[in-house]
């Protein structure tokens, strides 16, 4: 039998998602915009029978239906993934932060079927099987390779074994399979069965990285949690004599109190620790006068992140102003990400954003540096998609409608006593970018 012929028997068109899901639909007329679009319209994070908020039933389909769509695109018979993000995304499974990168459980997701999951054996895979009853006959034991000394190889053979055997079931065994990430064992154990191993990310990448309503609205509820966090920095938590980590540890409280599932590190950066720019907290005394720069990096609401970056003045509740050289170094910041945001516009592309970022060690060594930088964020900090003067400006890639992103910016000159830096979330919508981290900037610093 042909490729072709073989492969429009076992591949079916990806499903299509109605706007209007069990007969429920917004109507949006009033509003004048899809209700995710907008920041002030927050949904609670609980259920109510009287107002149709995240939708998570249609957020699995949907995420399925983009990567079904993708593997389509990409001419892939299946994807296997390791990586706990994109196990999540295709399987909507969760069981701790500690098991997303360890290569303990995978997913194998069948091209125009329905995805399986390899769960650890115990009683991780009797609560897979209770919380996930869309999973019902699709859960099997996971079988682990890494760290099994001398047993490794036949350990890996195992694991491969068990993910042919799905591949045989859909008639796949003979395509393009897609692997997210595996080691050295693994792809050795794959090769033993002549499987033609691809790489997975790119189609993965471009699921993940274009939104759906419900995980824009996730993103929502995330940004609104770092927003009350940072606002408790500013007017309660922060006064000389505070320790750069006290205020980390009030931030992780508050944050987890939230709502939020794990927080990431939150870099308190104060004083001479703004310039170079140390981005972890220490046990540092606050001063008063210092110029304290504030990253958030936190999981929110189902797995949805928020990553944002204030700059305050510690003492400036208290009377203390901004100086005019310290207001020139915010400006600086924000004028450059707000000039790269604002080509956060459908049509456009990663080139016409960084051509807006000050020049950098982006340019000098050209790599990233992760300052003058915007990158998408979702289920997890860094996807899809990442936006530096390194190579953007020289490959160029599309911007498109219901992208999510965190655009940052830094005055990082050398011989600063202390510096500025920024960021914001933003939606890609179809009128424009949408700022969704509404916590206020310092006021000095805004008027002209």
């Amino acid at each position: 039998m042909a490729k072709t012929e073989q492969m429009t028997k076992t591949k079916k068109a990806p499903a299509q998602v109605s706007p209007s899901v069990n007969g429920s639909r917004l109507d949006t007329s009033f509003i004048g915009q899809p209700h995710e679009w907008d920041p002030r319209r927050l949904y609670s994070q609980t259920a109510a029978d009287w107002q149709y908020r995240v939708d998570f039933d249609r957020l699995r389909k949907e995420r399925l239906a983009k990567l079904q769509e993708q593997m389509v695109a990409q001419d892939l018979g299946a994807l296997v993934l390791f990586a706990g993000a994109n196990i999540r995304y295709a399987t909507a499974s969760y069981q701790g932060n500690w098991k997303y990168n360890i290569n303990i459980r995978y997913a194998v997701v069948p091209n125009g079927g329905e995805p399986v999951l390899f769960e650890t054996a115990g009683s991780d895979l009797q609560c897979a099987k209770i919380d996930l009853p869309w999973m019902e006959g699709r859960i099997r034991p996971a079988i682990t390779w890494q760290w099994a000394e001398g047993a490794v190889p036949y350990m890996a053979g195992r694991m491969a074994d068990s993910v042919v055997e799905v591949l045989k079931e859909n008639g796949l065994a003979k395509e393009n399979i897609g692997i997210d990430n595996l080691d050295m064992p693994a792809l050795e154990a794959f090769q033993k069965h002549g499987l033609k191993i691809v790489n997975g990310w790119p189609a993965v990448s471009k699921a993940r990285v274009v939104k759906t309503r419900d995980e824009i609205e996730l993103l929502k509820q995330a940004s609104s949690i770092g927003d009350a966090a940072m606002w408790r920095i500013k007017y309660e938590w922060l006064k000389p004599g505070v320790r750069e980590r006290e205020i980390e540890s009030k931030v992780h409280e508050f944050m987890l109190e939230r709502g939020c599932e794990i927080i990431y590190d939150i870099i308190v950066a104060s004083g001479g620790n703004t310039s170079p720019y140390r981005r972890w907290a220490t046990d540092k005394l606050i001063r008063q006068g210092d110029l304290v720069i504030v990253d958030i990096n936190a999981v929110g609401p189902s797995g949805y992140f928020i990553d944002f970056v204030r700059c305050f003045k510690c003492g400036g509740a208290q009377g203390m102003k901004m100086t005019q050289k310290e207001i020139d170094l915010y400006r600086e910041v924000y004028d450059s990400m707000y000039a790269g945001l604002e080509k956060l516009r459908p049509g456009n592309t990663t080139a016409d954003v960084a051509a807006a970022f000050p020049e950098y060690d982006d340019d000098k060594y050209g790599t990233v540096t992760l300052q003058q930088f915007a990158h998408s964020i979702g289920i997890t900090l860094y996807e899809g998609m990442w936006i530096s003067r390194a190579y953007s400006l020289k490959y160029p890639a599309e911007i498109k409608e219901n992208m999510y992103f965190a655009i940052e910016t830094f005055a990082g000159h050398p011989k600063l006593e202390q510096t500025a830096r920024l960021e914001e979330n933003v939606l890609v919508s179809a009128k424009g970018p949408v700022v969704f981290t509404r916590m206020e900037h310092m006021e000095e610093a805004m008027k002209r």
